[in-house]
């Protein structure tokens, strides 16, 4: 039985317990408990949430874990909970933080020299703080060695699926998936953006346009067709537009096929001149243009690190 050492601050946040879910439904899926998991604090008793919850926990001790997650709540870390982070790797198989977690480990000295990911909002704050640390900031997730580090809120998730999945297999951690109504478990190396979130359009009209040039981005997508969708004149259109998402149509359109084609590129095996074909490219250099204003890398490289994130 792998034992799951889940160590809480004060002022933790509930939603990091959506990850420990994922443990509960594997043990459900393999008929045994494959997984015992254990609440911890330094002291032990009763750790109070952000919300107002507590919850009971054990205290430290010299228990041997399989895999230790961090959860940082809003105090400090003592230097009793950075001696047992520091300590960690020597009594475990695997090293875990969600969200802001990774300031956890980053304390302790556990992702000097390695990849890290933390929620997005606090990213350029962690690599300022710890410079020896590579940030990247547009990460689900991201597993250095026997370090993990996710993004915020529901990409612990995404983790602990991983984890399920390197201990048990894929066909498992989709088995869990299905049961957690998990329409699709993200890989590490997706964004944690979403074009369609950021341009929160306000109106049914504009949204049912946005809905249109998703399902046609292999299509040419004018202004007035785009009008058409939202049954507007092309004019009102492209007001309108603008004034919900301080984009314009062609913008938004562009940002909807580059993520359509990094999510292409990291899952699939079809040639680039293909993805840039059915994501409304034209070309595959047309589409590198673009891969590179948005990320700085080529469809290729891009590619090539997800593979290698894979393969880790």
């Amino acid at each position: 039985m792998r034992r799951i050492g889940f160590v809480l601050s004060p002022g933790f946040q509930v939603m990091s317990f959506a990850a420990l879910s994922v443990f509960e439904y594997a043990n459900k899926e393999m008929g045994e408990p494959v997984y015992d998991v254990r609440l911890l604090s330094e002291t032990g008793g009763l750790m109070r949430s952000s919300i107002g919850v507590s919850v009971a926990t054990e205290p430290f001790d010299d228990t041997t874990f399989d895999t230790l997650f961090f959860s940082r709540g809003t105090e400090s870390s003592t230097p009793g909970l950075i001696e047992f982070l520091r300590q960690a790797p020597e009594r475990c198989r695997r090293v875990a933080a969600t969200c802001i977690g990774a300031f956890m480990l980053a304390e302790a000295g556990l992702l000097d020299g390695r990849r890290a990911t933390t929620h997005w909002n606090r990213a350029s704050d962690l690599q300022a703080r710890f410079p020896k640390i590579k940030v990247e900031e547009d990460r689900i997730f991201i597993v250095d060695g026997p370090i993990w580090t996710s993004a915020g809120m529901t990409s612990g998730i995404d983790l602990t699926l991983a984890m399920v999945e390197q201990d048990l297999g894929a066909d498992v951690a989709r088995a869990v998936a299905r049961q957690m109504i998990v329409y699709h478990r993200r890989t590490g190396g997706q964004s944690q953006f979403s074009a369609l979130l950021e341009l929160e359009p306000k109106s049914d009209r504009i949204q049912s346009a946005l809905a249109y040039a998703k399902r046609n981005l292999d299509k040419p997508l004018t202004v007035r067709q785009l009008a058409a969708a939202a049954h507007l004149s092309p004019r009102q259109f492209s007001r309108a537009f603008r004034a919900e998402t301080g984009q314009s149509p062609a913008k938004a359109v562009e940002n909807l096929r580059i993520e359509a084609a990094r999510l292409m590129m990291e899952q699939s095996r079809h040639p680039i001149d293909v993805i840039a074909g059915q994501t409304g490219f034209a070309d595959r250099d047309r589409m590198r243009r673009a891969f590179l204003r948005a990320f700085g890398q080529s469809p290729q490289v891009v590619r090539r690190n997800a593979r290698a994130e894979a393969a880790a």
